[in-house]
């Protein structure tokens, strides 16, 4: 990875710069996520530095600062952004890493030398990315936190954070940590943040959301509303995350409910719901998804937009996570491994997104698991199925955090956004 100077100085955003004795923040990667973290704790005057290989993003912050609009925005806040960190930089206490997980690796040795001895990495991606990042930095100093918000990057350097929420933090052992409590301090100001005990079933949680939202979202090629409304679909993603649930039950992972309220073990089909076209159980899942597709129907998915932008697909750090291991443990998961295929064609531009294909994929896995298809064609809504679900819809976790480059398509702003990354783009840019 090849880096050249950018232009530009720090302008302190409010108040005296914090005392030198502050903790050091690297914020690496300032796409959604990353951009308006490091907006938010610019705006707060900490030790901030803000580091991208996006030339575009990077001259953009140092020309006109972070202009971030949307849930709880800080508005436009001065800021650096660097492309390269010098002999000479002081070590940093907590490096945030909000790349595309395809680049965490990367993104991670590129700066693994400047991390304090005593500081923390800490994973903001989506996925099992902690366990890569302890094999660089070491376990002691790896951290994970779950973002329970979203974020889009308009173009470079302008951020729209589309939705509240804050952060869960934790380590791969269970471990307290001081420096956990000390890292929540920093990130109130952005949203709630706790700590947890069990990062890994906090992590698994989300991960079963994400197979299903984003990689249904890149075949489907529509926004999250549009496509739950399709019972085939809303039965993919329970497909999806059934297996999911499988894997990490037999990894011994101990699953924490999404944002406290989402039981991805409620949620996870049984095997008497898997071989029927319905049910009382069914009935009910199914309004949950109604649900959530509705609370969050603007929701995009990162992963197409990473490819309509030439960039590899997270896919194997999602689905291709839960076949891999779900293979090392003799579990199957045919239905994500048919998602993951129909997404690398995708990516090799064999395929197109579009509903039908999302359809044909449904019509082949119903072969594969030996359950019944309905014959009748797609429905445009949820008629004549369930319309409301339990509160517990109103939690769900995010899809990926993501970014837009600077030829994009814009976010939809015409209505009040909804959980985690719904505009198209990639991290790095990031």
């Amino acid at each position: 990875m090849s880096f050249t100077d950018s232009p530009g100085e720090l302008a302190p955003s409010s108040s005296a710069a914090r005392a030198s004795s502050a903790p050091r923040l690297l914020v690496v990667g300032c796409g959604g996520i990353g951009g308006i973290i490091a907006a938010h704790l610019f705006e707060q005057s900490h030790d901030v530095t803000a580091f991208t290989t996006n030339p575009l993003i990077a001259d953009a912050i140092n020309a006109a600062g972070l202009r971030v609009r949307g849930e709880a925005s800080p508005g436009t806040v001065r800021g650096r952004a660097v492309r390269e960190l010098g002999p000479d930089t002081r070590p940093f206490d907590y490096v945030l890493l909000a790349t595309q997980p395809p680049q965490v690796e990367e993104a991670a040795r590129s700066v693994v030398a400047h991390l304090a001895p005593t500081g923390a990495m800490v994973c903001l991606q989506n996925g099992l990315c902690e366990e890569r990042i302890a094999r660089i930095a070491g376990p002691e100093r790896t951290f994970g936190a779950i973002v329970a918000w979203g974020a889009s990057m308009v173009e470079p350097g302008v951020y729209d954070r589309t939705s509240s929420g804050g952060f869960v933090l934790g380590r791969l052992d269970g471990a307290r940590d001081g420096r956990l409590d000390d890292l929540a301090r920093i990130l109130e100001a952005i949203g709630p943040t706790t700590v947890t005990d069990n990062l890994a079933g906090a992590r698994w949680s989300k991960l079963a959301i994400n197979c299903a939202i984003s990689s249904l979202g890149t075949i489907g090629g529509d926004r999250l509303g549009a496509l739950l409304r399709h019972r085939f679909v809303r039965r993919l993603a329970l497909e999806i995350m059934t297996e999911t649930v499988q894997v990490s039950r037999a990894s011994s992972v101990r699953l924490e409910k999404v944002a406290g309220t989402l039981d991805l073990d409620w949620i996870a089909l049984t095997d008497a719901e898997r071989a029927a076209v319905g049910s009382p159980g069914l009935f009910a899942k199914h309004a949950l998804l109604l649900a959530v597709g509705a609370r969050y129907r603007r929701m995009r998915s990162s992963m197409l937009a990473a490819i309509e932008r030439g960039r590899p697909p997270a896919v194997d750090f999602l689905n291709g996570e839960v076949v891999e291991r779900g293979a090392a443990l003799d579990i199957p998961t045919p239905i994500n491994a048919a998602v993951r295929e129909e997404v690398l064609a995708i990516a090799a531009r064999k395929r197109k997104p579009s509903l039908p294909l999302l359809r044909a994929l449904f019509d082949r896995t119903r072969e594969l698991v030996g359950a019944p298809s309905s014959n009748r064609p797609p429905p445009a809504t949820g008629a004549g199925e369930p319309s409301a679900a339990p509160a517990n819809a109103q939690a769900v976790a995010s899809d990926e955090p993501s970014t837009t480059g600077a030829n994009a398509p814009a976010a939809v702003t015409d209505e009040p956004p909804v959980a985690a990354t719904d505009a198209p783009g990639d991290r790095e840019g990031a």
